[in-house]
């Protein structure tokens, strides 16, 4: 149940208010300008023994360099987690500090926070707040909540005190296969590639029959449902294994056949109680940074998609489309640390991807947060080196595995990234998300400790978890694990790990296989091919006999199991 605190402390006597209210006396000549600041507290979502709470303080004094909130609980209310500020808790007092990149605070000006916390009994709301040793008014609005049960609710991380959807094809291919039942109730990513799998392709489930299951796992408790949108014009214009069925200039279809109607339906009010996560176009908007233009990596089909805009305003179409619905929760995908953790491509992409969220009627409010390393290999965590070690003065950066990277593995890549996210424009509140389904790397070829310190690269190649042989390597890689299991606000400003990417689905094919998907062939799924400018010129890594991209590919699905890190 969400629930507000509406109060005006600036030394005014209380006045006794209705059941979680403290309402006060205001004479009629205060001012706004004698309110040195507010703050606005909303418990977001409550359950037995949790709950999750979104801050927001608004400076109405001199403009801050640094500022620090703090409050006490009547209650045994412990903070457990929280992002977008340094919280700390001493008895029942509470501090919470700005971060190095929300720092700033000018006047009239405002910054959001938000923390997870544990209560048992009653979760009283706090009733003083200071800013910097200052008494604020505690102000919501003028409103009170809404229950995030009920139509139109939002929370600020969809996945806290909720289950997660569990798409019944893909658990029956996880279950029908020798162990698959270890893993067969985790829950996956709804992948809408096409036009036809709106309404279902052949027998399969189309977005409503899914929406409709979802609600039937939901019961009486919360319940998230991911989907991926994914068919943009030109799709995938750096690789052929998923291209799609829409060509460089069909962007008013786009709209019209495949956006419009997954908004229709998601708009639903039989659907409203479901939260819904939308994981919007994978692999698409670094394309326009990393290979176009002079670039070696550049391709003639991705400086087309650069020049005709249609990826911008494909992505602003979907997030400005789906972000009407109230209870939709967009994530644009933000790619990995190896594609754009390189100093030329970080900034850069993140104001690519403010452009799209500003593109056709799309603002940043349509976007809820980023997802990074959907259907990648990338280790969540290199726990043998960090991107500061050294080896006989010669830093990690300068070995060949990291190339000059900032990031050594995805859990600091996106951390930093949302960061910078934030810094040109984006909400202070926005979440990432880790797609951890495939980027265990477990079993006997997983290192226990660092590497030998002979040199930079023995150093880093002896004890990388990532046991790629080039981190351009994407397809069905051999060798790769199961990752992380989903979860729910596992590090500070993650909303979750997720496995968006369901195991067992092929990247694509490792020689070509006509169809009818408008998916090629990929020299890179090829374990023969030796490469080119965007792995290295390495070998692809790529596992044999692999099917078209999407379909179930056994092999790869045994090895994910048998690599599971940590172990199934």
């Amino acid at each position: 149940m969400s629930r507000t605190r509406t109060a005006l402390l600036a030394a005014m006597a209380l006045v006794a208010g209705a059941a979680g209210t403290a309402v006060a006396a205001v004479p009629d000549d205060v001012g706004a300008q004698a309110i040195p600041c507010t703050v606005d507290y909303k418990v977001q979502n409550q359950w037995s023994t949790g709950f999750t709470a979104a801050v927001t303080v608004t400076n109405n004094s001199a403009a801050k360099s640094s500022w620090a909130v703090k409050w006490s609980y009547a209650g045994n209310q412990q903070v457990t987690s929280g992002w977008n500020a340094r919280i700390t808790q001493s008895g029942t007092s509470v501090t919470a500090a700005n971060e190095s990149y929300n720092g700033t605070l000018a006047t009239g000006g405002s910054v959001s926070f938000g923390f997870q916390g544990s209560y048992s009994g009653t979760n009283a709301l706090p009733t003083t707040f200071t800013l910097d040793g200052v008494t604020c008014n505690v102000d919501d609005g003028g409103g009170g909540g809404t229950d995030p049960g009920t139509p139109g609710a939002k929370v600020d991380n969809p996945y806290t005190g909720a289950k997660v959807y569990v798409n019944p094809e893909w658990s029956a291919k996880a279950a029908a296969e020798p162990g698959g039942s270890r893993i067969s109730n985790q829950p996956t990513g709804v992948w809408l590639d096409r036009i036809a799998a709106i309404e279902g392709v052949g027998s399969g489930m189309g977005l409503r029959d899914h929406l409709d299951e979802a609600l039937r796992q939901k019961g009486s408790g919360e319940l998230t449902i991911q989907l991926v949108i994914y068919n943009l014009p030109g799709r995938d214009c750096a690789a052929l294994a998923s291209n799609g069925e829409l060509g460089p200039t069909e962007i008013d279809k786009y709209k019209t056949q495949y956006i419009d109607p997954i908004a229709a339906i998601l708009a639903d009010s039989k659907y409203a109680g479901l939260r819904i996560v939308t994981t919007v176009e994978i692999d698409s908007l670094p394309n326009l940074v990393t290979n176009t233009g002079s670039r070696p990596t550049a391709t003639p089909q991705c400086d087309v998609m650069k020049a005709n805009g249609n990826y911008v305003k494909g992505v602003g179409y979907a997030l400005n489309k789906l972000g009407d619905v109230p209870n939709v929760y967009n994530y644009v995908d933000a790619g990995h640390h190896g594609w754009i953790g390189w100093d030329d491509n970080f900034g850069a992409s993140a104001n690519t991807f403010k452009e799209a969220a500003t593109a056709e009627g799309a603002t940043v409010n349509d976007v809820h947060g980023f997802i990074t390393n959907t259907a990648n290999y990338s280790a969540l965590k290199e726990n043998n080196f960090t991107i500061n070690s050294t080896v006989g003065g010669t830093s990690v950066r300068e070995s060949k595995w990291v190339d000059w990277n900032r990031y050594v593995d995805e859990l600091s890549f996106a951390q930093a990234f949302r960061n910078q996210l934030v810094s040109v424009g984006f909400n202070s509140n926005i979440g990432m998300l880790i797609d951890t389904s495939r980027n265990g790397w477990g079993g006997s070829a997983r290192p226990s400790g660092p590497g030998a310190t002979t040199n930079v690269d023995t150093f880093v190649n002896g004890g990388r978890y990532d046991r790629r042989i080039h981190i351009g390597n994407w397809c069905n890689q051999s060798g790769a694990g199961l990752g992380e299991r989903p979860k729910a606000s596992p590090e500070p400003g993650i909303d979750a790990y997720v496995w968006m990417k369901p195991p067992g689905e092929s990247d694509g094919s490792s020689s070509a296989i006509p169809n009818d998907e408008g998916k090629g062939f990929d020299r890179m799924c090829d374990p023969t091919y030796t490469g080119n400018a965007r792995n290295g010129n390495n070998m692809s890594g790529a596992l044999a006999n692999a099917p078209i991209a999407g379909h179930w590919f056994s092999a790869q699905f045994q090895q994910l199991m048998q690599n599971a890190y940590p172990a199934l």
